[in-house]
């Protein structure tokens, strides 16, 4: 299901990662769950649920990394 707001996460998404990217995550996992409506449309048997949990999780990897147990915003790589 749909989240509508932050406080809504998962405890999993809302005690590790930082607001914004919990925004990130809601917003992904919520077009995610539009996008995977039909079991077609997805690539294994994963529910719809995890399929949305999946691409919100890779989402937030494109921007977030995790160091030691904290999730901190990637660095610019450094223009030449």
């Amino acid at each position: 299901m749909p989240y509508d707001k932050l406080s809504e996460l998962p405890d999993s998404v809302k005690n590790s990662l930082p607001k914004h990217a919990q925004e990130i995550y809601k917003e992904a996992y919520n077009n995610a769950w539009d996008q995977y409506s039909s079991p077609k449309n997805r690539r294994d048997k994963s529910s719809q649920e995890e399929t949305a949990h999946k691409v919100a999780w890779s989402t937030v990897k494109k921007t977030y990394e995790k160091e030691g147990d904290k999730w901190v915003k990637k660095k610019e790589p450094k223009k030449s």
